[in-house]
C-alpha cells in the first residue's frame, strides 16, 4: 500500500516507519507537523526542526506543516495536511495513547485513508526494548517526570540505559514509551538510515524539574 508516515524523528514514529517498510508498504513521504511550543497534545516538540535532516538521513521526501497548540486546531491542521497526501494510508507511532490514535483514526475515516499503527496494542516496555534491539540509536532529548533528572539529557538508549530506565519507570509509574510527555527522543541512526546523523553542537536546558537537550548543529555522515 502507498502510505505517508507521520514522523517526527522520535523513536516511536521512527520505529513505526520501520515496521511499515518491513510490512511492504511503499512510503511516499514523511509528513511532519511542527508545534510552535512545547505544549502540543499530539506532536513532538524538542528538536522538531531536525526532521529535515532526519528525512534526508532515511532517504524519504518530507512535507512539514506548522501547527498551533490548541487541540482542536491541531486536528484540523492534521486533516488539511493528510488531505493533500497522494496515498491510501497513514502510518503513525501510537502505542497506547487513545487520545492520539482516536484523532488520527477519525481524520483518516473522513478522508478515506487507512490508519496504520504498527505499534498499537503492544506493551510499552516491550516496544522500547524492541526499538533498541532493532539497532536504532536513540537520544533522550527531553525529560519531565519524577525520577528523570538532568543526567538523562543527551543520553543514548543502549541496553544498560534501558534497564536502568525501566526500573525508574516501575518506581515512579512512568509510561515506558513516554506518550504522556514524560520524555522525548531523537533517532540518529538505525536500520532504515542511509546516512547517520552526527551531533556537532547541543545544549542542555534544565528548569528544576524538567529539561531539554537542544541540538544546535548536526550533519550527515556516511555509514561504515
Amino acid at each position: 500500500m502507498r502510505v505517508v508516515a507521520l514522523c517526527s524523528g522520535g523513536k516511536d514514529s521512527t520505529f513505526a516507519l520501520y515496521e511499515a517498510l518491513r510490512e511492504g508498504h511503499q512510503v511516499a513521504e514523511i509528513v511532519a507537523l511542527l508545534p510552535v511550543d512545547p505544549d502540543s497534545y499530539m506532536f513532538h516538540w524538542p528538536n522538531a526542526e531536525l526532521v529535515g535532516i532526519f528525512a534526508e538521513a532515511v532517504g524519504l521526501p518530507l512535507r512539514q506543516v506548522r501547527c498551533a497548540t490548541d487541540p482542536e486546531r491541531e486536528v484540523e491542521i492534521l486533516k488539511q495536511a493528510l488531505a493533500e497526501a497522494d496515498a491510501e494510508g497513514v502510518v503513525s507511532g501510537a502505542v497506547a495513547s487513545r487520545y492520539q490514535k482516536s484523532r488520527i483514526d477519525s481524520v483518516c475515516r473522513e478522508l478515506g485513508l487507512e490508519s496504520i499503527a504498527p505499534l498499537w496494542g503492544r506493551q510499552p516496555e516491550e516496544v522500547l526494548k524492541a526499538e533498541v534491539d532493532s539497532g536504532f540509536e536513540i537520544l533522550i532529548t527531553g525529560v519531565a517526570a519524577h525520577g528523570l533528572d538532568e543526567r538523562w539529557l543527551g543520553r543514548t538508549f543502549d541496553a544498560p540505559a534501558v534497564e536502568e530506565f525501566l526500573r525508574i519507570c516501575h518506581r515512579y509509574q512512568i509510561n515506558p514509551v513516554g506518550e504522556g510527555g514524560e520524555y522525548e527522543t531523537f533517532v540518529v541512526d538505525g536500520p532504515i538510515f542511509k546516512k547517520k546523523i552526527r551531533i556537532l553542537e547541543a545544549e542542555k536546558q534544565w528548569m528544576g524539574t524538567r529539561g531539554y537537550y537542544l541540538i544546535k548543529r548536526a550533519e550527515l555522515e556516511e555509514k561504515k
